[in-house]
């Protein structure tokens, strides 16, 4: 695909997004930005310092090389932290009518940064997309990455509300959630959901380096969820841990707490209180699960269905088919299929009122049932 290539015919409603939206690196996040904001119709000149990341990008759509007669009316800004203040101020210089915005996962420190610089920040609105992928770069981009995904708007006393409007109907625009939030309590609600999740993976991960194979091959689903995101780019991971440091060192300082109770608790299994303190651990933990946002947004909670699917194409197909017959919506899938064996299971989340309807359609279609949460 060329960067002449035509917008997709599909494009759906109008967007909010007008003129010309430039965006400033065009790795994962630039170009998924990118191809989302064209699938509605919107120019996007995309900009990078690597030409060969800024031609693969184009030549996947994600947008169109610059001009020297652009005159865009927002700029994303979608580089490593290192740089991120360095380029806003490059960019709100470059063009002074232009709203800008940054999608970095830390917001206090670049602006920390460009105040210290005496940046006029009138035309500057931080924000952050909570998306991405393990995999970076254009390659990996998606149009649908923030569908249903909260972005973090930061505005300030100085915010216009048409500067405001612009940064949140971009949000939109993509999909997202726009929230505002101050950067300070952005930076220390992301080390706890995002930057310290990322670490304890990259630890737990870090185990299986010396294990022996036998043990490996005993790992099931629970292990790969856990350590998923395990997979990140170290290189990048330097820059936002190190940008954010003071919030994720005191959330994991009280998890290093919480580690050694538990650890004195199992060294001496029989005193009076270790049972009670390992349970109290889990039990918490299942609180905490019950805090976090569902599909849509809520805080709501399904029940498991497990069914066996035989490993032969299109089961799955027949399956979601079967499903959507009985009238059951999936509100979550997760798959686990262990090596050799000639079946997977699909963990199928459903609402509690429609367990039973589940269960009984698939058995009487033939399907088996492993499992499901009551059991």
């Amino acid at each position: 695909m060329s960067e002449e290539s035509a917008v997709p015919a599909h494009a759906a409603l109008a967007a909010r997004t007008r003129g010309t939206v430039r965006i400033v690196g065009a790795g994962l996040l630039g170009s998924s930005i990118g191809h989302a904001l064209r699938a509605r119709g919107v120019d996007v000149a995309l900009d990078d310092t690597s030409p060969s990341q800024l031609r693969l990008a184009i030549d996947y759509g994600a947008g169109r090389t610059p001009r020297e007669e652009d005159d865009p009316s927002l700029i994303v800004v979608a580089v490593p932290p290192d740089v991120t203040a360095d380029v806003i101020q490059r960019e709100l210089a470059r063009f002074p009518s232009a709203v800008v915005t940054d999608v970095a996962s830390v917001k206090l420190e670049p602006l920390r940064t460009l105040r210290a610089r005496g940046v006029d920040l009138a035309k500057y609105i931080g924000s952050h997309p909570l998306a991405g992928r393990e995999r970076g770069g254009a390659i990996s981009a998606r149009a649908d990455i923030f569908v249903g995904r909260p972005w973090v708007v930061c505005r300030d006393g100085e915010t216009s509300a048409a500067d405001l409007a612009l940064v949140e109907g971009l949000a939109l625009d993509v999909g997202a959630m726009p929230l505002e939030m101050t950067p300070e309590d952005h930076d220390r609600a992301v080390a706890l959901v995002s930057h310290v999740p990322q670490l304890v993976a990259s630890l737990l991960a870090g185990r299986f380096v010396e294990a022996p194979d036998g043990s490996l091959s005993l790992a099931g689903q629970g292990v790969r969820d856990t350590t998923r995101i395990a997979a990140s780019a170290p290189e990048l991971w330097v820059q936002i841990l190190g940008a954010n440091a003071a919030p994720v060192v005191d959330v994991l300082d009280a998890l290093a707490a919480d580690l050694s109770a538990v650890a004195a608790a199992l060294r001496e299994p029989e005193a009076p209180g270790s049972r009670r303190a390992v349970a109290d651990t889990i039990r918490r933990g299942n609180d905490g699960v019950e805090r976090l946002p569902g599909k849509h947004g809520q805080n709501r909670r399904f029940e498991q269905v497990v069914v066996m699917v035989d490993d032969t194409p299109g089961q799955l197909g027949r399956l979601f088919g079967e499903l959507g017959d009985l009238e059951v919506n999936v509100e979550d899938l997760r798959l686990e299929h262990s090596p050799g064996a000639q079946f997977g299971l699909a963990e199928i989340s459903v609402v509690p009122s429609a367990v039973r309807r589940a269960v009984d359609g698939l058995q009487s279609r033939g399907w088996k049932i492993a499992s499901t949460t009551n059991d």
